[in-house]
């Protein structure tokens, strides 16, 4: 039957009419496909290893369509073509698991995409989105005696969100260090025209009063190194209470809102800010350190109405630098909403990076990153001042 180790035509022949077909294989016959050269060791011919067929992810577990071709072998062209909607999953042992429906990760829009929605709502370039306009113009204070916990940053963004969306709106930095004049971009270096002129001299405030470049409906009164003196100065002259109220009282540009941010302090410049104004947003801090001097700011404001300025009030609270993370941060929540009640506003400003690095560019978190997280906070902070106040007037919430 063999020679030499080696099996003979007949031998190799016989061997390939006993093969048997194999599930999943087609066994050829000795016109297909001839096989290596083997070297047997005369024990007869070695089968191909039958291995099943496992499916492409891509094609359906649809059986194949064979048709006999006489000899044993099948006709492969005869392949169904899988639709696309389904895969087969195969299994550990080869066979292929029912079908699975094709899923669509096109539910929803992607993150840069709902993104772009938020900046372009925020900055709205097309003035569509507006927000309800006062009947009378509202002068607010923003105070707190306790620094870093936001004032100039919450005067800046809230005044830019207002006066994007359809409103009039003044600030008046308050502050030596001039920091929101930073944020608007205003020249306030040594020479500038600034609040000072009108607090000490009596410059009309529409003499120091600058446009915001960018910004049609905002205006600012910057602030120079020159107000860090104001107070001492400010001791000797007549009516120092009030010299901020005459200067506000005395412009005759309209506008629906007016913003004056505090120093962090309880001096004359702050006591002048409480005379000029009728209402009061105060920043609170979510640590426990801010709430320490709440009560020493609530004090000083009953005293400036009782024997100041007896239409002064305290219409918002807004919570600052939320962190979700730890529980402090909403145990002072639940204080500030136990103490404040309804004055404290719905939404919270959560400490986010890009509100801190806006300020070094010369710009609002409103401008900066407007799809940010801090932008569409102190978007909503706006919306929520703006709607409360058309409410408290009777003006019609748009």
């Amino acid at each position: 039957m063999y020679d030499t180790g080696r099996f003979d035509e007949y031998g190799l022949n016989q061997a390939r009419a006993q093969q048997p077909e194999y599930d999943g294989w087609s066994v050829g016959t000795p016109g297909d496909h001839e096989p290596s050269s083997h070297s047997g060791n005369g024990f007869g011919a070695v089968p191909p290893l039958a291995v099943p067929a496992i499916p492409s992810p891509l094609v359906d577990a649809a059986p194949v369509a064979r048709s006999s071709l006489g000899d044993g072998r099948t006709n492969a062209d005869s392949r169904t073509v899988p639709s696309p909607p389904t895969q087969a999953v195969p299994t550990l042992d080869g066979a292929s698991a029912s079908p699975q429906p094709a899923v669509s990760r096109e539910t929803e829009d992607p993150p840069l995409a709902q993104e772009a929605e938020r900046a372009v709502r925020i900055l709205n370039p097309s003035g569509e989105i507006t927000m309800p306009r006062p009947a009378h113009r509202r002068v607010i204070c923003v105070a707190n005696q306790k620094g870093g916990v936001g004032k100039t940053t919450t005067a800046v963004n809230i005044a830019v969100a207002l006066a994007l969306h359809g409103n009039r709106v003044l600030v008046v930095d308050l502050d030596p260090q001039g920091n929101a004049s930073t944020g608007l971009n205003v020249p306030h270096h040594a020479g500038v025209p600034d609040v000072y002129d009108s607090l000490i001299d009596s410059t009309p405030l529409a003499d120091v009063t600058q446009s915001v470049e960018g910004i049609p409906n905002l205006a600012c009164v910057p602030a120079t190194i020159d107000l860090a003196g104001a107070e001492i100065e400010l001791v000797s002259v007549v009516a120092r209470e009030s010299r901020l109220a005459r200067a506000i009282q005395g412009c005759r540009t309209e506008y629906d809102y007016i913003f004056i941010d505090c120093p962090p302090s309880l001096g004359l410049l702050t006591v002048n800010a409480l005379v000029a104004a009728q209402e009061v947003l105060i920043p609170i801090q979510c640590e426990y350190y801010a709430l320490e001097g709440v009560q020493a700011l609530t004090s000083n404001i009953a005293l400036v109405k009782a024997h100041l300025n007896p239409e002064l009030e305290i219409t918002t609270v807004l919570l600052t630098m939320y962190d979700r993370r730890t529980r402090l941060a909403d145990l002072v929540e639940q204080d500030v909403r136990a103490h404040f009640g309804e004055k404290v506003l719905q939404a919270v400003i959560p400490r986010n990076v890009r509100v801190s690095e806006a300020p070094s560019y010369s710009q609002s978190v409103m401008t900066y990153d407007p799809g940010s997280r801090g932008a569409i906070s102190y978007f909503e902070a706006a919306q929520e001042i703006a709607e409360r106040g058309a409410r408290a007037e009777g003006v019609g919430v748009k």
